[in-house]
């Protein structure tokens, strides 16, 4: 695979001189047309020590205006990141649409490293590579421009570039003991390398290989490959907005399925496989309610102690009783354990990034817990029955939130989802109720009223997110929430039996 990169291939200094004018000239042109562009640029950049990664970063700073740059360079994790996913300081760090963010020591160095040292076995690599294609096929998809470049040197190049560094004053400091010890793992690294880039090199990430030994052809390689990349994307944008703008057939949105569909029926299957009827005396609930919170907050407690983080996601019909559930639990917890999060429309950054961004960023430290009023469910509920996302789009959000929250999982956090079912009728009580009461009167909407008449649509939308995102590492509880004290005891409960579900799991490990 990496025989290309060990041709021998230079550039003069005359020759590289001309080509960068020119090319200087085109990337500040096509930067300056991004900034108001659809998509981000993502740019990763790794390979073989002393290869001119970081020079390379270096470089394109100096030939385009680096206050719409953003480098990213992550070494040995910190505290704060070890407390979260692997990916989180990745999702975080995403550029915004009309930026560029350039990563240096990203989401492939711990892999390949962790194969060259026999820290996982071949499983467990072929894992991580594919949890990578699945990161980079969702920026992809969201429209983000993905640019791989492996900067290759051969072992004897290696070998003379790092002697080379050791011996000037001024860079001696770039080459440390683990760069040499890398080194003598040339060959293992190579072959994990090799499997990386052929398992994760795609039509939408490509990979391009680059000869690092010579400065000018390695710098000029890199710098055209950008910029005819990057013009490529414009185009294309460009081209989908005249198609878009001429068009004078309107895109079908759910509404208009809705609209000449046969009627629907009043209530789904599988929600009207719950049981409305379930209730619980005040007394009982009374009862209930002390023991329960005492025995989560215990819970709660001691995940913290252990740094077991818990993600309570809360979905619904309005007026289904979120808020009110939520303080219950909440009233069981220390205040300095909780986060709530009420999700509502995303503003304008977060309209900039994919829709998962403002997710990850809001993740818990260890043995904390967050709790979503409203979530990333929100792409395949509202966003598609509003016609807000495109049917690709909400058809393979599936897929991305599964894969997000197996990484949840996976880090060892407690994922716990429900949804909150009452009866067409029921809501309507409760919309009256809230229309007549002072104190109330702020919850109803007119997007409340709106999105009752849109119910057969969202009972669909909601079958098919519980079908298809209900897995064993996150699974979906229906709660009866026509009596609210019934629904928040069987959330307490459900919540207290995945903890000690959890710790059991914990300590059969």
């Amino acid at each position: 695979m990496f025989e290309v990169a060990q041709l021998g291939m230079k550039l003069s200094d005359k020759v590289y001189k001309e080509r960068e004018k020119a090319l200087r000239e085109r990337l500040l042109a096509l930067q300056f047309q991004l900034q108001s562009a659809k998509f981000s640029v993502v740019v990763v950049f790794a390979g073989v020590n002393a290869a001119g990664k970081s020079e390379m970063i270096n470089q394109l700073n100096a030939w385009m205006d680096p206050r719409w740059l953003e480098t990213h360079a992550y070494g040995a994790a910190t505290e704060e990141t070890r407390q979260r996913p692997p990916y989180w300081h990745y999702w975080r760090d995403l550029p915004a649409k009309g930026r560029m963010g350039l990563f240096l020591s990203s989401w492939y160095s711990q892999p390949v490293l962790d194969k060259v040292y026999a820290r996982i076995d071949d499983a467990s690599y072929q894992t991580s590579l594919m949890q990578i294609a699945n990161f980079e096929r969702a920026l992809s998809d969201d429209g983000t421009l993905v640019l791989k470049f492996w900067m290759h040197l051969d072992r004897k190049a290696q070998k003379k570039r790092m002697n080379q560094l050791e011996k000037d004053p001024l860079t001696a400091w770039r080459v440390t003991d683990k760069d040499w010890e890398n080194y003598h793992h040339y060959d293992d690294f190579i072959r994990a390398a090799e499997t990386a880039l052929h398992k994760t090199g795609t039509g939408q990430a490509p990979w391009l290989i680059v000869e690092g030994e010579d400065e000018n052809y390695r710098s000029i390689t890199v710098g055209e490959a950008l910029a005819d990349a990057l013009e490529k994307q414009l185009q294309r944008q460009q081209y989908a907005d005249k198609r878009h703008a001429e068009s004078s057939v309107r895109l079908l949105t759910t509404q208009d399925v809705a609209d000449n569909a046969p009627p629907a029926p009043s209530v789904h299957p599988l929600l009207a496989s719950v049981d409305l009827t379930q209730s619980i005396t005040p007394v009982e609930y009374k009862d209930q309610l002390a023991k329960l919170q005492a025995r989560l907050g215990l819970l709660m407690q001691q995940a913290q102690d252990v740094g077991m983080t818990n993600v309570i996601v809360f979905e619904g019909w309005d007026a289904a009783g979120k808020g009110s559930a939520i303080r219950r639990i909440t009233q069981a917890l220390d205040a300095r354990q909780f986060v709530v999060h009420p999700i509502a429309a995303p503003s304008d950054e977060e309209l900039a990034h994919h829709y998962l961004w403002r997710f990850w960023r809001r993740l818990p430290r260890a043995g904390k817990v967050a709790i979503f009023d409203r979530s990333w469910y929100g792409r395949v509920l509202v966003e598609r029955v509003e016609g807000f996302a495109s049917e690709s789009a909400w058809m393979r959000a599936y897929a991305e939130i599964s894969d997000f929250e197996d990484e949840l999982a996976a880090h060892g956090i407690v994922v716990t989802k429900f949804w909150l079912n009452i009866s067409p009728e029921e809501q309507l009580r409760r919309f009256d109720e809230r229309a007549n009461v002072p104190w109330k009167q702020f919850k109803l909407t007119d997007d409340d009223w709106r999105n009752r008449e849109k119910r057969p649509l969202y009972e669909q939308a909601v079958a098919d997110m519980i079908e298809r995102t209900s897995t064993h590492f996150a699974p979906w509880t229906l709660i009866a929430a026509e009596d609210k004290r019934f629904a928040r005891i069987q959330i307490l409960k459900t919540l207290i039996a995945r903890l000690e579900e959890a710790f059991a799991q914990r300590d059969a490990v």
